[in-house]
């Protein structure tokens, strides 16, 4: 059934010219009219569809019309159509006073009837039946999701009971039990998750989702939900590519919460593209918001789906095999969890075959926040700083380095200071630095060719180089890269980020840090 019928008003006034001029009126208003020159058409054009019936006491018979009265009383359950009669001046009929349980949803306007009146009760009929459909669609859905929820649960109940029954047959035979066992675990844990789901949808819904926030960032939040879904994608050969801000991208939230909304959209781009296909994932930092955009180059997305695909139950076709199942509650409940966060979601497709996107908004940390999070996550590096390095740092800037040195210093590391690069040289060989901070702008030997120089030296072949410059294009950072650096820092220094650096490089060459003792 088309909408354009379903929003129709259907004029029923055999006598005069009441059809032609109400039609005109309504049509003015912009509202789509239907005009029935008769009773038995009015009773064929309403099995087609109609938003209301707009008729005239006389075109209505005295007792009950049995086919007009057999629609009333077979309407679907969600379904009461709006009937507006024109009705003569002066007291009821009593046609009109037994109408009401003949006809249901009546409203009647006493002739003579003001235009501005007939168009307010018609375009009110209308928002009554537009609820309406949206009641009939939620319960098409509800009937859909409890058919695809007994499949979904019905499907692991199947390999549940068959190896309940083989435990039966091979109790005496380790490895099979052990097989048999796994089985079930696995199907077990599918059922869990798909009432898990359940659970939290209703919880969001009644509110009763308490979140637990704090200060992240999500680059962490994007890993673990990386992390997560990587069996997933592993198992259909998806190719993975992830482009983030090198720099923190700070927000308030719920660890959980924001782990599991990037971890339902990855999931649902995973499911929804086609084995060997690509998902691209880009962080971006902007001054208000951060943004997470998820792109793949599966199945695409209708433009109907697109404008409900975060509703409530709904899911996009499937293959007949439905291998990759599901509720359909997992974007729902990315929406309502992004929305408790303060954020916004989004979805884009070009249509079916051309892939989709899909878009997290969240508020970004205000910068103050940002500050205070950067000088208590550097306090916290300080306190637990238990392995320290030898560190050589190189500017020509005194106050800079001297700043620099005494932050180090503070943090538990052993740091020597140079201005220029041949001095940065010789002090190399002598204390074998497992870190050298270099400015790139140096008075006799610029930052990049003093890399090349170290790189080349047995003392400091192996050594972190950190390059440290105003200029932070692409460019500028892949040539640090080509001339030996392993970093590329941009002042002013955020020194919680340097801390956590450091950290990582004793984290990731702890022995090799304490064997290299300087001679």
């Amino acid at each position: 059934m088309s909408d354009l019928v379903e929003r129709r008003i259907l004029l029923c006034m055999p006598f005069g010219r009441d059809a032609e001029l109400a039609s005109n009126v309504l049509e003015n208003a912009g509202l789509d009219c239907f005009v029935c020159t008769s009773l038995t058409e009015l009773v064929r054009e309403v099995y087609k569809g109609a938003a209301a019936i707009l008729t005239v006491e006389e075109a209505l018979p005295e007792g009950p019309s049995k086919p007009l009265s057999a629609y009333f009383f077979t309407q679907p359950t969600w379904s009461d159509l709006p009937i507006l009669v024109l009705t003569k001046p002066g007291g009821e009929s009593p046609w009109i006073k037994g109408a009401y349980e003949r006809l249901g949803n009546l409203t009647l306007l006493e002739r003579p009837v003001r235009t501005s009146t007939l168009i307010s009760a018609a375009r009110s009929a209308l928002r009554a039946r537009l609820r309406q459909y949206e009641v009939r669609i939620a319960d098409q859905r509800k009937d859909e999701f409890l058919a695809m929820l007994a499949h979904e649960l019905r499907n692991p109940l199947a390999p549940i009971s068959a190896a309940a029954n083989l435990l039966e047959l091979v109790s005496s035979q380790p490895e099979r039990v052990l097989q048999t066992s796994e089985i079930i675990a696995r199907q077990v844990g599918h059922m869990t998750t798909l009432i898990d789901d359940l659970l939290d949808m209703a919880r969001v819904t009644r509110g009763l989702i308490t979140l637990q926030k704090e200060m992240l960032d999500v680059r962490d939040i994007l890993a673990e939900a990386v992390e997560q879904v990587s069996p997933l994608i592993t198992h259909r050969k998806h190719h993975l590519a992830l482009h983030l801000s090198p720099d923190p991208a700070p927000v308030v939230g719920d660890r959980k919460r924001l782990v599991q909304v990037i971890a339902n959209v990855l999931g649902n781009a995973s499911k929804y593209t086609q084995e060997g296909g690509n998902i691209v994932v880009r962080l971006q930092i902007h001054p208000e918001e951060i943004t997470l955009d998820v792109s793949d180059d599966g199945i695409g997305m209708a433009p109907e789906m697109v404008s409900r695909v975060f509703e409530l139950f709904a899911q996009a076709e499937r293959t007949p095999d439905r291998s990759q199942g599901g509720l359909g509650l997992g974007l729902a409940l990315v929406k309502n969890l992004v929305t408790s966060h303060g954020g916004k979601v989004g979805a884009y497709s070009e249509g079916p075959g051309k892939g989709s996107t899909f878009t997290v908004r969240l508020p970004r940390m205000p910068i103050q926040w940002e500050v205070a999070n950067a000088r208590d996550a550097t306090r916290q590096l300080v306190r637990h700083s238990t392995q320290p390095l030898r560190i050589l740092v190189v500017d020509d800037n005194k106050d800079a380095a001297n700043t620099l040195e005494m932050f180090l210093g503070a943090t538990g590391h052993t740091v020597s200071v140079e201005y220029i690069a041949a001095d940065a040289i010789e002090r190399a060989r002598a204390t074998l630095p497992h870190v050298c901070l270099l400015d790139l702008g140096l008075p006799d030997i610029d930052g990049h060719e003093l890399a090349r120089r170290l790189r080349a030296m047995p003392e400091t072949c192996t050594a972190v180089l950190i390059a440290v410059t105003g200029y932070s294009h692409e460019r500028d950072k892949e040539k640090s890269i080509a001339a030996g650096f392993d970093h590329h820092l941009v002042k002013p220094l955020d020194t919680a980020k340097l801390a956590r650096l450091l950290s990582s490089i004793v984290s990731s060459s702890p022995h090799s840090i304490q064997s290299t003792e300087a001679t």
